[in-house]
């Protein structure tokens, strides 16, 4: 990238062979940063990755987002309680992508066109498709400029404190929050599901019970969880609420026969908790009408704009 500005780790080449290019060696590299050095991004590399985000694909050429820049320290650090993650304040700026259909309404209604985009479903669903491919297009431009970077879903537990401080409109709002900085260390990529367990030719597919398991038994064949006994109770409570008396003694035994706790156990009994992860949705559904979208509404059209 001749010309244009390059942080120090930045790298250039095709990998050392590995990779047939650099381009790939990022992809498969990328990992997610959760320890920033303190110091903050050249404004000219910052600017740069914004500009290759921008190019992203959009359905319609229409970018229906905004993308909100975050650096001063307080605002940092409000976000850093509101998700209980310390590192989300140390980094030197965040990025909230927003759906935006709010200046797309202005833009119809100057120029006195019809647009109906904020009671539409299939309008929301390419805008939330659109703001994270944009997101994506940051983040590997971060990479590619020697930045690092780590995403945050958590801000989906504040969306209507989230919205009054960062001023949304009606019409806008919150999707992921991108932390980026310089990292103190190179982050690693973890483990994934390869192509033969993803990838479906032609249609879907149901592998076998035994390649389903092997397969994500060799993704998380580091993780074994103690089976303490704050846990034991916490994970029977969930899946006695969520399946009944019966479920939660074969999700016990099972952790007795294993010997520890399992990774999907884990995941779905201690960490995004199967009983609390539903609660709410009507939440949800009154933020969004709150945000000006009323989409899983019966859609009557308004003859006065």
């Amino acid at each position: 990238m001749s010309g244009s500005p390059m942080l120090p780790h930045a790298t250039e080449g095709t990998g050392q062979g590995r990779y047939p290019n650099e381009t790939m060696r990022l992809l498969f590299e990328r990992a997610s940063c959760r320890n920033f050095e303190q110091r903050s991004i050249p404004p000219e590399v910052l600017r740069l990755v914004l500009e290759a985000g921008l190019h992203a694909p959009t359905g319609g050429n229409l970018q229906p987002y905004s993308i909100v820049q975050i650096e001063e320290e307080g605002t940092r650090q409000w976000l850093a309680d509101k998700c209980e993650q310390d590192f989300v304040g140390k980094a030197p700026v965040l990025l909230i992508f927003c759906i935006d259909l709010h200046r797309l309404e202005r833009w119809a209604g100057l120029e006195a066109a019809p647009f109906t985009a904020r009671h539409s479903f299939r309008h929301f669903w390419i805008s939330f498709q659109d703001t994270v491919i944009c997101a994506q297009n940051i983040c590997t431009a971060a990479d590619a400029m020697g930045l690092a970077s780590v995403y945050i879903g958590t801000i989906s537990e504040f969306f209507p404190e989230l919205r009054e401080r960062l001023a949304l409109p009606s019409g806008v709002f919150p999707v992921v929050l991108l932390c980026l900085g310089c990292p103190r260390s190179t982050p690693h990529p973890r483990r994934k599901l390869g192509v033969e367990v993803i990838v479906h030719s032609e249609r879907y597919r149901e592998l076998a019970d035994q390649v389903l398991l092997d397969a994500f038994d060799e993704k998380y064949s580091h993780a074994r969880i103690e089976a303490t006994p704050e846990r034991l109770e916490e994970i029977a409570r969930v899946a006695r609420t969520v399946h009944g008396e019966e479920f939660a003694r074969k999700c016990l035994a099972r952790i007795r026969e294993k010997g520890h706790i399992n990774i999907a156990q884990r995941y779905f009994g201690l960490h995004y908790h199967a009983d609390d992860m539903p609660a709410g949705n009507d939440t949800y559904l009154e933020t969004l009408k709150d945000s000006g979208f009323d989409w899983f509404e019966p859609y009557e059209p308004p003859l006065e704009p």
